[in-house]
């Protein structure tokens, strides 16, 4: 059963085509990561999924409801994680979410329980009568994610989840993403994280001014586009050219780097070919951003 589904979907503000012929399916249960520089379209989409935003064309399926059309009864079953943080500092913790419990109609007699559930999830019922101006950045992350998951939602949208915040308490709220997942809830987040779409994502989808570049799971997009293995070649620009031209007569895609020029499919290389330029300077694992880059010419981040 697929949980959100995006057929030819176009939107243009003015002369700029935010989003151009999209089309993505996410079945239900899993972890679709959307991923793409800043000015992909990511967020565009996410807007217009949730009915902030019209598309100019194409068709979107949220949960079997269509939208626009059906934004109200869609938005019920959603939650929404934004990027920006639109807390009430003023209000607690516990009530910034008694205050959605109540928007989303949540019977009286169960609101408690509800706020209840979703602070255990994101680990605040501790902080629960905190002012949110009080905690830190990543709490209050964690307290927009709280908010999204109050009334149980079957999809949850995580828009950039973690910009900004450091490694720590990124791998703290990957592990909550994670848990969702193994509860059931359809997730699509978008991110220019590569290692957060290869670490979470069931399946990627990558975006390049408006449109659907590649789509798969990140070990397959790996192995159809750049293989496991690559090396990376150092030296002057000459040198480098000469690494680009001889991997190019090979056979293999190659990805410059700036300093270096990486041979992707190493392990698909002819042995005439590391004869040919010598020892790489360094061998590594083919990463998801590689596939990105040899897409599109573009980086992710």
């Amino acid at each position: 059963m697929s949980a959100l589904t995006l057929d030819g979907v176009v939107k243009r503000f003015g002369d700029v085509t935010a989003v151009d012929g999209l089309t993505l399916t996410v079945p239900a249960g899993t972890c679709l990561g959307l991923l793409g520089p800043n000015g992909a379209g990511k967020s565009t989409t996410m807007r217009m999924i949730t009915g902030q935003v019209l598309p100019d064309s194409g068709r979107i399926t949220v949960l079997g409801l269509r939208v626009p059309e059906e934004s109200k009864q869609a938005r019920a079953q959603m939650g929404v994680v934004p990027q920006q943080d639109n807390l009430d500092g003023e209000l607690t913790a516990r009530q910034n979410l008694e205050v959605f419990a109540t928007l989303y109609r949540i019977p009286a007699e169960q609101r408690a329980a509800a706020v209840d559930r979703a602070l255990g999830v994101v680990g605040l019922l501790s902080r629960q009568h905190a002012r949110a101006e009080t905690l830190s950045g990543g709490m209050k992350r964690r307290l927009l994610i709280a908010r999204g998951l109050v009334h149980s939602p079957a999809l949850v949208l995580l828009d950039e989840p973690t910009v900004g915040l450091d490694p720590q308490v990124r791998a703290e709220l990957w592990v909550l993403v994670d848990e969702l997942r193994t509860r059931g809830v359809t997730v699509l987040m978008s991110t220019h994280y590569i290692e957060e779409a290869q670490r979470l994502a069931d399946d990627v989808a990558m975006m390049s001014h408006g449109r659907l570049v590649g789509q798969g799971p990140p070990r397959s997009l790996m192995r159809t586009h750049v293989g496991e293995r690559a090396w990376e070649y150092y030296g002057s620009e000459q040198r480098l050219q000469e690494v680009a031209r001889a991997a190019q007569r090979a056979g293999v895609p190659t990805r410059s780097t700036g300093p270096s020029v990486s041979v992707l499919r190493a392990e698909d290389a002819p042995p005439s070919l590391q004869a040919d330029l010598g020892e790489p300077g360094h061998e590594r694992e083919t990463t998801l951003e590689d596939v990105f880059v040899l897409l599109t010419g573009e980086n992710v981040e």
